[in-house]
C-alpha cells in the first residue's frame, strides 16, 4: 500500500496532516511519527475517531528526530512492512531550548530522517520540509555574504554543519560582529533546515523534494509567542493547524513545477532571503 510519514505527528500542523490525508486521500496508508509512542497511540486513536477512516490506514512509529537509533529502528519498520513510501513530511521541530538543541532537531534530525528514509523511496515519491518564514527573516538581516551562503545551490552537508557548529560556540555579540542576527535560534535553525532541503534536493534528482511555511499557526510553539498583551492567538492572527496543512498538502498530491524550491502558505513559490506575504507574486529567479 502506498504511505507517507509524518514525523512530529502527534499534535499541531503534523496532525492536520494526518486527518487531511485520512479524509481526502483515502489510497494511502499513513505513518504518524511521534517521540512519545504512547502519545502517538493516542493521537492515532483520535484521528480515526474524527475521519472515520479504517485503522489500518493509520499506524504509530515511535521516532525521536534527534536519536539516530530510533531513526534507524523506525525506517527499519517501515521497511519490513511492506508498504511502498512514496511521502515524507518533515515536519518534527522544537523552538525553545539551547542553539545546539534547536539545530539538532531543525537541521540535523531532518537530516538523519532524510538519510534513512529516501533510500525506501521510489522514483518520483516527495518530500517536505516543513520550514518556517522565520527562516527567510532571518536571512534578510544577515550581512550580504550570508545571504548569499544561505541560497548557495552547492551546498554540502559538512559545509553545513561547519557552520552550525562554528554558530554554536559564538557568543550574541560573536555573531553580530559576524554580520548574523543574533538571538535568533530558531529563524537561524530554519535558515539552515531551507539550505539542507536545497542540498538534499539536489543530490535526489530522482525525487520531489520541496520545502514550505506552513504560516503562522496555533501550535504549542506559537502559543508562547503571545507574549503578555493579553491577545488571544487568533487576534495576533494565528490560524488553526487545518490552515497550516495547505501548503504541505499540496506539495505532496499537487502538480509541481520544480524540486528544491521553497513554497509559502499559499502554495506559491517565495524567496530564500526575504518574507513574501501569502497572496503576493509569486517568485521567480
Amino acid at each position: 500500500m502506498p504511505s507517507i510519514l509524518i514525523t512530529g505527528a502527534n499534535k499541531g500542523i503534523g496532525l492536520a496532516v494526518v486527518k487531511a490525508i485520512l479524509i481526502q486521500q483515502p489510497e494511502y496508508r499513513v505513518w504518524l511519527g511521534a517521540r512519545d509512542g504512547e502519545r502517538g497511540a493516542d493521537a492515532c486513536k483520535a484521528a480515526l475517531a474524527e475521519t472515520g477512516a479504517d485503522d489500518k490506514r493509520l499506524q504509530v512509529l515511535p521516532l525521536d528526530v534527534s536519536d539516530s537509533a530510533s531513526v534507524a529502528q523506525a525506517a527499519a519498520r517501515v521497511r519490513d512492512s511492506g508498504d511502498e513510501l512514496v511521502g515524507l513530511v518533515n515536519n518534527a521541530g522544537i523552538a525553545q531550548g539551547s542553539l545546539a538543541q534547536i539545530l539538532d532537531v531543525n537541521v540535523r534530525g531532518m537530516q538523519r530522517v532524510c538519510d534513512a528514509f529516501i533510500p525506501l523511496m521510489k522514483d518520483g515519491s516527495r518530500v517536505v520540509n516543513v520550514a518556517s518564514a522565520s527562516g527567510p527573516n532571518y536571512v534578510a538581516q544577515g550581512a550580504p555574504e550570508w545571504q548569499a551562503f544561505f541560497q548557495s545551490p552547492d551546498i554540502d552537508w559538512p559545509r553545513l554543519q561547519k557552520f552550525m557548529q562554528e554558530c554554536e560556540r559564538m557568543t550574541p555579540v560573536e555573531m553580530q560582529n559576524r554580520g548574523l542576527p543574533a538571538n535568533a535560534n530558531y529563524g537561524l535553525s530554519k535558515a539552515c533546515a531551507n539550505l539542507l532541503s536545497l542540498m538534499v534536493a539536489r543530490a535526489n534528482p530522482q525525487l520531489l523534494i520541496n520545502a514550505c511555511t506552513p504560516g503562522y499557526i496555533e501550535t504549542d510553539m506559537t502559543r508562547g509567542m503571545t507574549g503578555t498583551s493579553g491577545a488571544s492567538a487568533a487576534e495576533l492572527g494565528m490560524k488553526q493547524p487545518d490552515a497550516g496543512a495547505h501548503v504541505i498538502m499540496h506539495l505532496l498530491f499537487e502538480p509541481l513545477q520544480n524540486s528544491g524550491w521553497y513554497y509559502g502558505s499559499d502554495a506559491q513559490r517565495s524567496p530564500l532571503d526575504r518574507y513574501r506575504a501569502p497572496g503576493s507574486a509569486p517568485y521567480t529567479d
